[in-house]
């Protein structure tokens, strides 16, 4: 576990697509007519037909820079974490960086794993501005995440995500206090060179995975911390379903009340992969006071958890953007009207669909 960091949240922004389409759209296109009443959220989020997980990081990234009153080219960093960039063997944080104004002079580089790629990048922020190697960096978990038509996972798998800025501890509107890392080889959901749409274990990605992870990097940063669940406002835990982060906030001794802000965000969106935690994190920022603590938990798949205990300072008030929060974004929507519709937004069957 790291010593309180001398590096903090010094702005964050968000960004979600105006697309939602319904689960009973997809479970009658499939005749799963009783599957609909059964699916775990309401609808999701899809992006447009010119979004793709750089656009939004952009937006995401620019709301940011505003929220923090920062000049771009003041970034010494620019790391986006994804597992759904639009070019395989080409970095998106070299356009994100160009398209906000920020660089030459930086460091980039797009961070990779799986749900947790963005709090993974979080962490090395947190050390790299530490260390004085920049004075701020710049983060962003965003996804546009893929699902095998007619998979259970078309009913959870989304688009959107958030970005962060990372700047000295004096100039935070949340510090970070504490974080670490527990990571094991379990290969609960992939995606394999070439393949279109990932694998996944069903029941097996909840316990030993999501669940086994989860416990153990949030139980041992309490742990280190000598603190207990109570000692916390909110707890922000990564959402694949709206019932896995109750699960394991209950599991740890978090009351629904802890939780309400950032599965919110999961009822309303779906999974965003690497953008989920971030989503979570800007929501309950968006209520967050002065004094607060929050334990944020990421879980990546293959598999890992980041853990961070957070305390927001008196600058929350002056840094959120509440015109473009993510309350803003989830009420600016609009219906996907049909499957195909749907289909053409996520980007087609591609190779080995059916």
């Amino acid at each position: 576990m790291a010593e309180p960091f001398p590096a903090g949240i010094a702005g964050y922004g968000v960004y979600i697509p105006r697309w939602r389409v319904s689960s009973r759209i997809l479970a009658e296109h499939w005749g799963h007519t009783r599957g609909a009443r059964k699916a775990p959220l309401v609808e999701k989020s899809v992006p447009g037909p010119d979004e793709d997980t750089v656009t939004m990081a952009i937006e995401a990234a620019r709301n940011a820079l505003s929220a923090a009153g920062l000049a771009p080219e003041k970034l010494g960093a620019v790391w986006v974490g994804t597992e759904s960039k639009p070019y395989a063997v080409k970095p998106s944080s070299t356009i994100v960086a160009e398209a906000i104004g920020a660089g030459p002079l930086l460091s980039a580089a797009d961070f990779e794993f799986a749900c947790k790629a963005g709090t993974e990048a979080l962490r090395a922020a947190l050390g790299f501005v530490g260390a004085r190697m920049c004075e701020y960096a710049l983060v962003i978990g965003m996804d546009t995440a893929q699902s095998r038509p007619g998979d259970e996972l078309e009913y959870t798998a989304a688009a959107g995500g958030g970005a962060m800025i990372i700047g000295p501890r004096e100039e935070a509107l949340a510090t970070v206090d504490a974080s670490l890392s527990f990571v094991t080889d379990t290969p609960d959901f992939y995606r394999r060179q070439h393949a279109h749409f990932p694998e996944h274990g069903r029941r097996f990605t909840g316990q030993p995975a999501y669940f086994h992870h989860s416990r153990n990097a949030a139980e041992r940063l309490l742990s280190d911390m000598c603190a207990k669940s109570g000692d916390f406002t909110y707890a922000v835990f990564h959402q694949p379903t709206p019932a896995f982060p109750r699960q394991i906030a209950k599991q740890l001794g978090f009351t629904s009340e802890q939780i309400a802000p950032g599965v919110a965000v999961g009822d309303g969106i779906g999974n965003t992969y690497a953008g989920n935690v971030f989503l979570g994190l800007a929501a309950t920022l968006d209520v967050a006071k002065p004094g607060d603590r929050i334990l944020c938990v990421s879980y990546g798949s293959g598999a890992g958890s980041d853990a961070f205990a957070i305390t927001v300072t008196e600058l929350i008030e002056a840094r959120r953007d509440m015109a473009r929060s993510v309350g803003r974004y989830l009420g600016r929507r609009a219906d996907v009207p049909d499957y195909a519709t749907y289909l053409r937004l996520a980007g087609g069957l591609g190779e080995g669909a059916l």
